[in-house]
């Protein structure tokens, strides 16, 4: 089953480009539901938003599931202060020197989109003599807004008003093999999965087992993929990004496999049978262990599902930050997944 890096970079980049903050996804869902009704799909729309998409295998008693999550970090409006500027509140977990000095969006509730920046408010280094020390938190960081206002009743006039979502530039970038941007966590791997549903519908191939395509739009607040599960699902991934860092053994150029995180190890058998598949295929690929992390697929045992879980995708630099990916990385993910799909069950 070939892999077209170029069409998978392409729908990434219009990935990255849709606003998606946790709780703000109608917009980027309907753009991956467009991609996988081209494939011809069974699809199917959760009460969450979350989209389903079915491809009928030989074997349609025992299914495999793999979850990708198109939500991202961003902010909500906590206050508009007597200044007329922004206090935020976050969505999903980063720190705040991450998005300092970001432009980023707030989308007003009537449908409005007003341009701004995430700043200190101790910024003017001429001014505030603890500029650089002072702490970065929702206490310090604002939002600048591109708009003539000087009051919290000016500012509310432009429709902004506490609880609208503001959304950070992603900035993406091509640059050599690698790609730059916000947010590759985890539109990098819905862009292979949309890709992949495009090659289904293509390839003579026959799936040995039914395979559901599960959309997330709930992950980074923790409970994406820990409903709407489908009856026959047997085996359950994740598919999300790697961890790069000091005494991480994931880099940009691998498909990283996970052995644990911080919800405890994956399924043994398929964890295994994941390996295998790359070890078989020469898929280059790391095991790895991430330490403050969990997925979509941890989720779904917490809540419940008898299910094998294990957890791959490319390897992601500086995560929840300005994060970073080569395309050598993006390949390795995408033909383990092919080799997966296209695989027997993993034994226990």
């Amino acid at each position: 089953m070939p892999f077209e890096l170029e069409q998978s970079l392409e729908i990434l980049e219009k990935l990255v480009n849709t606003p998606s903050p946790s709780g703000y996804t109608a917009d980027v869902m309907k753009l991956a539901a467009s991609y996988l009704a081209e494939s011809g799909a069974e699809l199917t729309k959760t009460n969450k938003g979350a989209v389903i998409a079915t491809f009928r295998g030989e074997d349609d008693s025992k299914s495999r599931l793999i979850t990708a999550h198109v939500d991202t970090l961003g902010a909500i409006v906590k206050e508009i202060k007597p200044s007329g500027r922004l206090k935020l509140d976050k969505i999903g977990g980063f720190n705040w020197n991450a998005a300092e000095g970001e432009y980023c969006t707030v989308h007003t509730a009537d449908g409005r989109k007003i341009r701004g920046t995430i700043l200190m408010h101790q910024t003017t280094v001429h001014v505030y003599r603890d500029s650089g020390k002072a702490e970065r938190s929702s206490d310090n960081i604002e939002v600048r807004l591109d708009e003539r206002t000087g009051s919290a009743d000016a500012t509310r006039a432009l429709g902004i008003e506490v609880g609208d979502f503001v959304s950070f530039d992603p900035r993406f970038e091509r640059s050599g093999g690698y790609i730059k941007s916000r947010h590759l966590d985890d539109k990098a791997s819905t862009a292979l999965l949309l890709e992949l549903a495009a090659r289904l519908k293509e390839t003579s191939e026959k799936l040995p087992h039914t395979l559901h395509l599960y959309i997330s739009n709930n992950e980074e607040i923790g409970f994406g993929g820990n409903a709407s599960v489908p009856d026959g699902t047997v085996e359950y991934i994740a598919f999300d990004m790697g961890a790069i860092g000091d005494g991480q053994s994931s880099d940009e150029y691998t498909v990283s496999i996970c052995v644990k995180d911080s919800s405890g190890p994956y399924h043994y058998g398929l964890t295994r049978h994941l390996a295998d598949l790359c070890k078989n295929d020469g898929i280059p690929h790391k095991l790895d262990i991430y330490p403050y992390y969990g997925s979509d697929a941890s989720a779904a045992i917490r809540a419940g599902f008898d299910v094998r879980h294990a957890l791959f995708g490319p390897g992601i630099e500086s995560s929840h930050a300005l994060e970073r990916t080569h395309t050598d990385s993006l390949e390795a993910a995408a033909r383990l997944l092919r080799a997966y799909i296209l695989s027997p069950l993993a034994e226990d």
